[in-house]
């Protein structure tokens, strides 16, 4: 059966809604991330707050709203927080992770906490990326073997509670 044209603009309403609120909370965190002086030792690594609301909108909502969510957060965090340079950095991990978090929900074979930390690892690949391609020298991915175990434990971290929060979402909100 076909939803109803007034059906399908309430889900319509509510998914934007949702988005918003999402851009808004990720911004948030990104915020909260610019702002707190947390140094494991390790230049570049970061928890991924914002991350928590970008897996949890590509299970709720989906790709396209997860994809506009994450956009909207990186440039305005880099306008706002972080700076032109790290908006690069960020949109590019950002884009990387996200594709790959995408592939690996829609194989049907990992769970959330297992999307979230390939999405980690790939995001500080996509980083990589850019940086080597920025001082225009490979070895950069000489750092990357240290970069995919803290990809692994934030991406694990960030999935966990993402999980939970998940499990205890209205899903009235977004269906």
């Amino acid at each position: 059966m076909m939803p109803s044209p007034t059906n399908q603009h309430t889900l319509r309403t509510r998914r934007l809604t949702a988005s918003a609120m999402f851009a808004a909370l990720a911004l948030i965190f990104s915020y909260i991330e610019a702002i707190l002086p947390v140094n494991v030792g390790i230049p570049g690594v970061k928890l991924g707050l914002a991350n928590l609301i970008i897996i949890i909108a590509l299970y709720e909502l989906d790709l396209r709203y997860a994809f506009f969510i994450n956009l909207i957060r990186i440039c305005l965090a880099g306008f706002m927080f972080t700076g032109f340079f790290a908006m690069l950095y960020s949109l590019a991990g950002g884009m990387v992770s996200l594709a790959v978090m995408a592939l690996l929900k829609k194989s049907g074979r990992f769970s959330m906490i297992g999307v979230s930390m390939a999405g980690g690892v790939a995001h500080n690949f996509g980083q990589l990326l850019i940086a080597s391609f920025v001082v225009s020298n490979i070895k950069m991915f000489l750092y990357f073997p240290i970069l995919v175990f803290t990809g692994i434990g934030a991406g694990i971290g960030i999935g966990i509670v993402a999980w939970v929060v998940d499990q205890r979402l209205p899903k009235a909100l977004f269906r």
